[in-house]
Formats: structure tokens, sequence, C-alpha cells
């Protein structure tokens, strides 16, 4: 008996009374709030860092701005007052038509999916959001295109005039074809051509004229279609390829 009493009061000595549970709750709330909030203002301080980033005094109405991304760069026109309009896929629209969901910034996931569906919009955003953190030039293109640019409001005006959806294509329309034709009037894209300037270095070459027509009598070999036809189909191609490179 004065065993278990022995045991009864190390327990009750041991239970945390009321007061202490309801302080260490209030603790434990006032500690998350904490944190939330923490969480809340470093995120605000990001968001603002980030925008911080840009010196819009820099920028005029009608600029041509471009940033250099991994494998290509991406091209805008100033409109004023941190607003940047370009072209640019996004598969989004396929799926809804919430505005507030579409404005969002494009991901690259989204701009991807956009350029392998083919649909892109010319939309409106912040310089922040459009530059996606890389350097933002500013008229380089001034130097390179022959045509002299039209004046800042005419060339805002061609920008805002084609906001919306918009047919796109990686090769003959593209975002570099817009800001072309909006600044100098000309629809064109010097990343486009050294594209498939490259392309066709690597394609029309005395290489891959011998390699194809070794490959064409292998196949012809294998699959015993050794014929008149399918001779003339394998070596023409090569013939193609060798007068071009």
């Amino acid at each position: 008996m004065a065993h278990i009493e022995m045991e009864t009061k190390r327990s009750s000595a041991q239970a945390p009374s009321p007061g202490t549970c309801l302080t260490l709750v209030l603790t434990q709330i006032l500690n998350l709030l904490f944190i939330a909030t923490k969480g809340v203002v470093e995120e605000k301080e990001e968001e603002d860092e980030h925008h911080r980033k840009y010196d819009l005094s820099i920028y005029k109405r009608g600029d041509l701005l471009e940033v250099p991304r991994t494998l290509f760069t991406h091209f805008g026109i100033y409109l004023g007052d941190d607003r940047v309009a370009h072209l640019i896929p996004d598969i989004l629209p396929v799926f809804t038509r919430n505005q507030d969901v579409i404005r969002e910034m494009v991901t690259n996931n989204r701009l991807i999916l956009g350029v392998l569906a083919k649909v892109a919009s010319v939309r409106v955003d912040s310089v922040a959001d459009f530059a996606y953190g890389s350097e933002i030039f500013v008229n380089h293109m001034d130097k390179v295109c022959s045509r002299p640019p039209y004046q800042g409001d005419e060339v805002a005006r061609r920008a805002e005039k084609l906001l919306g959806a918009i047919t796109y294509s990686l090769l003959w329309y593209n975002c570099e074809h817009y800001v072309m034709y909006c600044r100098y009037g000309t629809a064109i894209s010097f990343q486009t051509y050294q594209f498939c300037k490259t392309v066709r270095k690597i394609v029309c070459c005395k290489k891959s004229a011998f390699l194809t027509t070794v490959l064409g009598v292998c196949a012809m070999i294998y699959l015993g279609a050794v014929t008149p036809l399918a001779s003339l189909s394998t070596l023409i191609i090569p013939f193609v390829l060798w007068m071009t490179s």
C-alpha cells in the first residue's frame, strides 16, 4: 500500500498543471505566428528586391528590350509605366479562360508546351517578370538592323495594336519577328537565320552525303530491296546533299 501511494504521488508530481499546459499552447501558437509572419515579410522583401533590380528610369516608351536566356534571346517592347509587350508561347489558354490565372508570369513549362502546341499571345508584363532575372539590353538591334527605327510612340502603338492571341512559329514568327516589325517595320529574326544556317552546315555537307549513302545501301541489303527504284531513291538524297554542300 505504501508503495502504491508513493507511485501515485510521483505521478501527480510529474503531471503538468493546467496553467503550464495553457502556457505551452500559447507559446507554440505565438511561435507559429512568428514563423508565418516572418515568411510573409521575407517573401515580400524578395519580391521588392526582384523589382528593384531593374532601374525603370533608363527605359523609354518604344525601346526594344532583349534578355538572354539559356538557348535563345527573348525580346519585348517597353510601353512605359513598368509595362513590356512581348510575344510568348503559353499552353495555359488551351486549358482555361481564367484571365487571372493566365496573367500570372509564364513559367518555363508553360512556355515549352506552348512552343510545341504553337500557342502564343502578345501580352503585357512588368519589366521584372519579362526579364525573368536576366540582364536587359536596350535597343541593341539598332546596331544590327539596316533600317532606322520608328519613333518611340509609333513603336509602342504598333506593339499595342497586336496584343492578344497569335499564331506562333518557332522559325517563322516568334518574339523577335514581333519586335522587329514593331520597331523597324520588317518581321525578321536573326536568331532564326543563324539557326537555319547552322542546320544547313550540318545537313548539307559531304560527310552527311556519304553517311546517308552508306545507311541507304545497308538498309536495302538488310531488307532485301535491292531494286532500281530503291537504288535511285537511296542515291538521290545523298546526291542532293552533295550538290548543296
